[in-house]
């Protein structure tokens, strides 16, 4: 079955992968492909590299000197696992209540319906859905209409077919990714001044980024995080992510601006790699 490619994929960037540094790779890898339904691309003995039909979405690495991040530092708050539709988001949910994964919550923002929960090294995870694109409201500057609303699990797990789960569905990917910051106003000046992401929401203490009008593919909140300094290196948690650019032209402005501030980078697995302000580290590639 053909799976039509998900609105967040289809601006000038997203999202593709994310890398993850855990303390115990077989609990944490064991998590993500039981509970999430991911399944194993590629194993090496320092690390697994996880996905869907052999598109790889999550890499995580292990090392015995990993320091444990505090929760307030700049990090990651959740990489966000978009489903196909609805129904995929509805099948995960019954999963989940079958094999007793705790939640963290569940929301309605408008444009998604979004359902949290944490890996076992506390790692958070959003698994969504998206409305369909011609229902979300823009405002007139452009940024769109988004709140926090309950969301009906109960509805939405009644709502999923009585099929046997088989993993996560051909096209999922991952729809976004929101961290911890220590500053939002930097965090506006790196992501939309710097990488030429447009700025698509704002919440106290957090800002939503993006391309292509859709509603984030970068997220950043100072909620844990307020005043954090750089990550130091080999923290566990975010180790990085990559901004995967459909337009080249986007990812040579973003490559210039890098260049004219003098931003550290370096070419790397085809794509350039830089960190941004708080040490995340960051691919961008075509």
């Amino acid at each position: 079955m053909m799976t039509e490619t998900s609105y967040a994929l289809t601006g000038p960037a997203y999202v593709d992968q994310s890398h993850l540094v855990v303390t115990d790779l077989p609990l944490v890898s064991g998590f993500y492909q039981s509970m999430l339904g991911l399944k194993v691309i590629e194993k090496t003995p320092s690390g697994d590299v996880l996905g869907v039909n052999g598109l790889p979405l999550l890499t995580l690495t292990t090392d015995r000197k990993a320091q444990i991040a505090p929760r307030n530092a700049a990090g990651l708050f959740h990489t966000a696992f978009l489903m196909p539709n609805r129904t995929e988001l509805a099948c995960w949910l019954r999963h989940a209540a079958h094999n007793n994964v705790a939640l963290d919550g569940a929301s309605d923002h408008l444009v998604s319906e979004a359902i949290y929960l944490s890996d076992p090294e506390g790692n958070g995870i959003e698994i969504y859905a998206d409305r369909p694109h011609e229902a979300w409201k823009f405002h007139q500057d452009g940024q769109v209409e988004m709140a926090t609303m309950r969301l009906d699990l109960q509805a939405l797990y009644e709502s999923a077919p009585e099929d046997a789960w088989g993993g996560m569905a051909d096209g999922t990917a991952i729809g976004h990714i929101h961290l911890q910051v220590g500053d939002i106003p930097k965090a506006d000046a790196f992501y939309r001044d710097v990488l030429g992401l447009t700025l698509m929401a704002r919440y106290p203490g957090a800002s939503f980024f993006a391309t292509g009008g859709y509603h984030h593919h970068v997220a950043a909140n100072i909620w844990n995080s307020r005043g954090a300094g750089a990550r130091t290196d080999g923290m566990t948690g975010l180790s990085g992510y990559t901004l995967h650019f459909n337009d080249k032209a986007a990812l040579d402005n973003a490559v210039a601006a890098l260049e004219r501030l003098e931003i550290k980078n370096d070419k790397r697995d085809g794509g350039v790699f830089l960190k941004d302000p708080w040490g995340i580290g960051l691919t961008l590639s075509a």
